[in-house]
This record gives structure tokens, sequence and C-alpha cells, in this order.
């Protein structure tokens, strides 16, 4: 059953709108916006409600490096047209450009595409993490199936303290919870979850990696090169 999309008008944030308020707002959104993540009034909406503070906090981060710096102003995009799958697919297997087009034809989906238009660096910055999300499913190998999603959110909770993955998490957790998935023992998803968020934790800051400069490298190297391996986190 599809959910039906929301009215952008009902979607204006009030001015110093209250924890619950913002709660309750964002909360809508993510009940609609799979399928059309894209869509730049839920995802500037969903950042306002709960992540100006951390994409803030970041964009100074990224200001006090020189190539901080130069990817604010270059602002590289992953997203769809932007980048060239065909190109990718023809480097070596077990680059990390082969591995991603590959990642895209076997789960049968295309890369993040937005018509969102960037105003500012906190716009980028949120449109970045967005469009790294695939790249990350590669580098860490956490799943596309529900358990997967899960990790992966709560590794980027562990490596940025993004709050819409916190609120993700909280809803994916309490379904998982009560309706467990096949295979899956609430305890052994429990400590998935937990040592995703450690691994995160102790991985460097994704946002600061320019991963275009990276395709024709094995993703074997990256991964030692930027995360713990997951074994290490029990």
């Amino acid at each position: 059953m599809t959910t039906a999309a929301l009215d952008p008008a009902t979607l204006k944030l009030p001015e110093n709108a209250s924890l619950l308020t913002r709660l309750h707002l964002a909360t809508r959104i993510l009940r609609v916006i799979k399928g059309n993540e894209g869509n730049p009034v839920y995802g500037q909406t969903i950042n306002r409600c709960l992540d100006q503070g951390v994409y803030a906090t970041l964009v100074e981060r990224l200001r006090g490096s020189e190539d901080g710096r130069r990817l604010l102003s270059e602002r590289p995009s992953l997203e769809a047209g932007d980048v060239d799958l065909d190109a990718l697919a023809r480097l070596p297997e077990g680059t990390l450009g082969h591995e991603l087009a590959r990642y895209y034809r076997d789960n049968k989906i295309s890369p993040f595409q937005t018509t969102l238009e960037l105003k500012s660096d906190l716009d980028y910055i949120g449109k970045r993490y967005r469009e790294t999300h695939d790249v990350l499913h590669l580098l860490t190998g956490y799943g596309t199936d529900v358990v997967g999603e899960m990790e992966l959110q709560a590794y980027a909770l562990g490596n940025l303290g993004i709050h819409t993955a916190r609120l993700i998490l909280a809803f994916g957790t309490l379904g998982q919870l009560k309706t467990p998935q096949p295979g899956v023992k609430r305890s052994e998803y429990l400590r998935r979850v937990r040592d995703a968020y450690r691994r995160g934790r102790a991985s460097r800051l994704f946002l600061d990696v320019w991963f275009e400069h990276f395709w024709e490298q094995p993703v074997a190297a990256l991964r030692e090169r930027w995360l713990p391996p997951a074994e290490r986190m029990n």
C-alpha cells in the first residue's frame, strides 16, 4: 500500500518550533519519503527539523582544512547524471568505481537524484550525505536488506551524529523487536546495530572523503584504510 504524498504547504516548520513539533513533522515525512528521497521539500524540511546544527558543525570542520574548503567550493556530486556508470563499470574488478557500478546493477537501482537548489554549504552537505549512502553500503559491507539498512543508519549515527539516522534507527528497531526479520534474532539484531554504531565512531569522518578521487582504488584497500574491521567491534 502506497502512502499518499504530503502537501508541501503543510510542511512549513514554524519559527522556534519545539522539539516535539520538529519530531512530529520529520516523522510524517519519513513515512512517505521512501522511493522519493530526492524530493527537495522533504529533504530540506527534515534537515531543518533535525540536523541543521549537525550540518553546521560539519561545515565548520570542513572549512578548517584545505581539502575541506575545496570540497565545499567545488561541490563534487555523486548524483545521477554526474556519475558515468558505464565508464566506472569498465574499471578493473575490485576497484571502487567498478564495484559501485556493479552494486547499482545488481540491486536494480540508480544513483540518488534531486532537484534541490544548493543555496548554502549546509544544503550541499545534506545532499552529499544522502548521495554517499550507496557508496557506504559498498565500503561497509552492510546489506540492502532491512537489517543491513539499520546497520548503515547506526554507522552514520556513530560517524556523524546525524539525528535523522537516529530517528530512522529508532523506528526500525521498534519494528524489528516487534516482528524480527526471518533468520535474525532480536539479540543478534541489537548486537549488529550496536557494533555498526561503534564502527562508525571508530572510522574517519566519511563526509571528508572525496570519493570521486578513488574510483580506481581497490575497495579492499580503501576499506582497510578508512574503516576498522567489523569483527573488531564484537
